[in-house]
C-alpha cells in the first residue's frame, strides 16, 4: 500500500514566519524536533504562535500519536511518534504530517518501518535538491510498503520496543560513568588555585593537516583522524577515512603520538580526547593537537579541556558565525589548573578503571544494536 493510503490525515504543516512568531500560546514542531524515531524537545529553543495567529492562518493542529516526517535533511525522511504533550501543538511546512489508520497499521509500527534501510532506499529516487536535499509531500505519499496483520504488527513492535529499552538503559549507563568522572574531577580539582597557561605546559599546541587531502584519500593506508572522530574523551574510529602513506609524509611533523590530546576546531569547538597506542603515527585533519612536556599527566589535562572550566573558556574565545571555530593560538591560552603530579596520576588511575566499565557496556551495547538492525532488516528488508 502507498503511505498516503494507511492514513486518515497525509498534510504538510504550516508556513509560519518570524513575524508570526511568540513566546508562548501554541508549540509550533520544527524538523529541528524530529530524529529517527525520536522525538527531541529542545525546550530552550521552543517557538510558538498566539491563539489569534493560529485563527488567522488557519493552521493544522497536530496531537500526540501523530507521525511528523522531515521533509529535510538530515537524512531526508526520518520520523518520529509525537509524545503525550499537555500544549497545543502546530508543525512547519518542512514536516509532513502522518495520521494512520489505525485500523489499518498502528503508529508505532510504521515509525519503525521509517527507521529502515529498506524506507530511505526508497525515498533515494524521489529526493531532489543539490546544496540542499528534500522531498516533496507527492513522493513522500507514494512510497510503498507491505502491510501485515495488526497481530505481527504487535509482535514486531514488542521485540523491537524491547531492544530499544535496552539501547536506551546502555546509553544512560555510558552517560552517568561519564558524570561520574566529572564529578570526581570536580572533587579533585576544584580548589587548586595555581595555573598554567596550556601553552606553557605542551611542547606545541598546533594545527594538523590543513589543506585539501581529498586527492590523497585511499581505501587503505594512514588513518586520518577528522573532528567528526573526536568526542568527549575518547575517540571514535567508526568513520575512518585514509590517506596516501607518501601525502602523509609530507606532514611528518604533525605526526600523532600515543597521549597526544586532539581537540576539535570547529562543529563543537573545545571537545577533546586522546590519541590511543594503535593511532600513533596518524595524522589529522584540521583538529588542534597538544603535545605535553613531561610530568604532565595526558588524561588529566585532557579532562580538564572537556571539564566545565575549559568549556567555560572555549566558549569566550570561539569566533565565526556560521561556523565556529577556535585557533591553536586561542587554545594555549587556556588556563590550567596545575596539581601535584601524584593527584594527577590518581585521577588517571580513577578514568582507567571506569574506562574498563565504560567497555563493557559499550561491548554491550554495540551488540544489541546489531541484534536491533538485525530484526529491522528481516522485518522490513
Amino acid at each position: 500500500m502507498r503511505l498516503e493510503e494507511i492514513c486518515t490525515v497525509f498534510t504538510d504543516g504550516d508556513w509560519i514566519e518570524s513575524k508570526d512568531q511568540s513566546d508562548d500560546g501554541i508549540r509550533l514542531i520544527q524538523t529541528g524536533n524530529i530524529g529517527e524515531g525520536i522525538y527531541l524537545e529542545k525546550e530552550a529553543r521552543a517557538k510558538y504562535i498566539s491563539e489569534e495567529i493560529f485563527g488567522k492562518l488557519k493552521c493544522t493542529e497536530i496531537f500526540p500519536g501523530d507521525i511528523l516526517v522531515s521533509r529535510l535533511p538530515d537524512p531526508v525522511g526520518r520520523a518520529c511518534i509525537i509524545p503525550e504533550k499537555e500544549e497545543r501543538m502546530i508543525t512547519a511546512v518542512d514536516c509532513t504530517i502522518c495520521r494512520p489508520n489505525e485500523s489499518i497499521i498502528s503508529k508505532e509500527y510504521l515509525c519503525y518501518f521509517m527507521r529502515s534501510s529498506a524506507y530511505y532506499k526508497k525515498l533515494l529516487g524521489s529526493v531532489t535538491g543539490t546544496t540542499r536535499k528534500r522531498i516533496s509531500r507527492k513522493n513522500l505519499g507514494n512510497v510503498e510498503l507491505e502491510v501485515p496483520s495488526k497481530e505481527r504488527q504487535m509482535d514486531v513492535v514488542e521485540q523491537l520496543d524491547c531492544l530499544v529499552k535496552v539501547i536506551e538503559s546502555r546509553k544512560q549507563e555510558l552517560q552517568l560513568l561519564d558524570t561520574l568522572i566529572k564529578a570526581r574531577f570536580v572533587e579533585m580539582f576544584s580548589s587548586i588555585r595555581e595555573e598554567r597557561l596550556l601553552g606553557e605546559i605542551s611542547e606545541f599546541v598546533t594545527v594538523g593537516i590543513a589543506n585539501s587531502a581529498t586527492h590523497a584519500y585511499a581505501e587503505s593506508g594512514i588513518p586520518m583522524l577528522r573532528n567528526q572522530n573526536i568526542k568527549e574523551n575518547y575517540l571514535d574510529d567508526s568513520d575512518l577515512i585514509y590517506i596516501k602513506p607518501e601525502f602523509a609524509a609530507k606532514y611528518d611533523s604533525k605526526c600523532l603520538k600515543q597521549n597526544d590530546i586532539i581537540v576539535m576546531r570547529t562543529g563543537y569547538p573545545g571537545v577533546a580526547c586522546l590519541v590511543p597506542e594503535k593511532y600513533e603515527g596518524c595524522q589529522t585533519f584540521t583538529t588542534l593537537i597538544v603535545r605535553l612536556k613531561p610530568n604532565n599527566n595526558p588524561s588529566y589535562v585532557c579532562s580538564y579541556i572537556n571539564s566545565d572550566f575549559g568549556k567555560k573558556f572555549i566558549n569566550s574565545e570561539k569566533v565565526g558565525v556560521a561556523q565556529q571555530n577556535v585557533g591553536a593560538k586561542s587554545l594555549a591560552k587556556m588556563p590550567i589548573k596545575i596539581a601535584p603530579k601524584e593527584i594527577q596520576d590518581e585521577f588517571a588511575t580513577f578514568v582507567d578503571q571506569v574506562d574498563k566499565s565504560k567497555v563493557v557496556v559499550q561491548k554491550a551495547l554495540d551488540e544489541t544494536q546489531i541484534l536491533f538492525n538485525s530484526l529491522m532488516q528481516q522485518y522490513f528488508g
